[in-house]
């Protein structure tokens, strides 16, 4: 497979950007976006389609990090034997 041009890339973006908003807009809701789902996965090659959906949840992720903060999990409790 040839990588896409330069049309078959900004038509990518355009279809990822559109779904980002749905979902954006539906807080999530992916249900919501089937139709931008679609378009997405029809105009990007697969492997793009896995990179921007975990680039997405990387984001999100970054986002809740920075605005709610990080709570360290408590380690395993060491055993008084």
């Amino acid at each position: 497979m040839s990588a896409p041009n330069s049309n078959q890339r900004k038509a990518c973006w355009g279809a990822r950007d559109e779904l980002w908003k749905c979902l954006d807009d539906n807080q999530d809701t992916a249900s919501s976006c089937e139709k931008f789902q679609k378009e997405f996965e029809a105009s990007c090659p697969a492997q793009w389609v896995k990179y921007f959906t975990k680039r997405r949840d990387f984001l999100k992720y970054k986002d809740k990090m920075q605005t709610e903060g990080f709570e360290p999990a408590d380690g395993p409790k060491e055993s008084q034997s």
